[in-house]
């Protein structure tokens, strides 16, 4: 009796679950036609054949070659460039300043640690887009002009329409030094599970030692100015500046919370018998609190990260041309077809926002695993 007992609900679960699967595209395939018929009979356009049309507007910041003539299809690629650039310097920026301020509020220091508590309470309790305006029309838009642009030898300015830095040959050379760059990382990851540490620092090291040759063989291009601007190098226009800093500074905040939480869930006990063993504060940070925080800290980090590169949409607010601002805004405004723009936003969103959530599970049960 109990047998047939068991047999039966894993199959009533079955049932249930197809029955919630099916009505679940019933209604979603009800949506789709209600929608297409309701399209179809006020006379709008429906399908994506409007990505091949000429896009007719200029978008002012740009990964690869864009111009009028360039499709919509391009244009959406840019926004989605933009968009990936500003969440990745974001995360980056947010990441190394939320942990440098996480370990602050925690230091003896009694000034450094209430500099770092003044930080992270008055930053997260401004709105998000104060901060963008704050940045963008206080800060940048009051630097000077070009002519007068703040300079860093004859190599990096700084001015109101943005920071001009030194760009590398697209030739070979720019390659060589990417390869090599790659080869350090693979051989650093690799050295923490081969045997033979002798080996690997040695190979190590000689890797580190042919990067500032690599550096040498990179064909550097220094803007120059030329009338009222300035010409070739790298331009960080106001717009990303002000955008990846207001987003990175408000993201640091909540990091530090998050790596403060975690390095207190640290046995007390850990840190005193590190400390006991003559390691200095810095490397009872480093190779004791840390590894063991990391488990706790990575999941809410990762909400953190989600939401930053969500937050990256209000970049319309000072015409950076994110995803949201090209082709939500000014390619809507130009084709009128709402519903097939405004999903395949919502698509490229989730499907950042799922790869991030997978890399971070990925390193979450990395460290599970180094840890048992």
């Amino acid at each position: 009796m109990s047998g047939s007992l068991w047999k039966a609900r894993p199959a009533r679960a079955f049932l249930w679950q197809a029955l919630a699967i099916a009505a679940v595209a019933v209604f979603i395939f009800y949506l789709v036609s209600n929608t297409l018929d309701n399209l179809a009979n006020r006379g709008i356009a429906s399908g994506f054949g409007f990505m091949s049309s000429t896009a007719g507007f200029g978008i002012a910041s740009s990964l690869i070659d864009y111009d009028e003539a360039s499709s919509i299809g391009r244009a959406f690629l840019v926004g989605i460039l933009n968009t990936l650039l500003v969440s990745a310097v974001g995360i980056l920026i947010a990441t190394i300043a939320g942990v440098a301020i996480g370990i602050a509020r925690l230091s003896p220091n009694w000034l450094l640690s209430r500099l770092a508590g003044g930080y992270v309470e008055t930053l997260r309790n401004i709105p998000l887009l104060l901060q963008i305006f704050f940045w963008y029309f206080v800060v940048l838009r009051t630097l000077p002009v070009p002519r007068n642009s703040y300079a860093l030898g004859d190599t990096v300015f700084l001015n109101n329409r943005g920071l001009y830095m030194p760009s590398a040959d697209n030739g070979q050379s720019l390659w060589i030094w990417l390869g090599l760059a790659v080869l350090m990382l693979g051989f650093h990851l690799w050295r923490r599970k081969a045997p033979g540490p002798v080996v690997m620092r040695r190979l190590w090291g000689g890797l580190a030692a042919l990067l500032p040759v690599a550096i040498l063989m990179v064909e550097w291009t220094s803007p120059t100015l030329r009338g009222f601007n300035f010409t070739g190098g790298i331009v960080l226009t106001p717009e990303l500046v002000a955008l990846a800093t207001a987003l990175a500074s408000y993201t640091a905040a909540f990091v530090a919370e998050i790596v403060r939480a975690g390095i207190q869930s640290v046995p007390i006990g850990q840190v005193e018998a590190a400390r006991a063993l003559g390691l200095g504060a810095a490397d009872v940070v480093r190779r004791v609190v840390l590894p063991q925080a990391l488990r706790v800290i990575v999941p809410p980090l990762t909400n953190q990260y989600l939401n930053l590169t969500k937050n990256s949409s209000l970049a319309a607010a000072i015409a950076y041309p994110d995803l949201v601002s090209v082709f939500a805004g000014t390619a809507l405004s130009i084709t009128g077809q709402a519903v097939e723009m405004i999903t395949l936003v919502m698509a490229v969103y989730l499907s950042i926002s799922l790869v991030i959530a997978l890399v971070m599970n990925f390193y979450n049960r990395a460290i599970g695993l180094r840890g048992m």
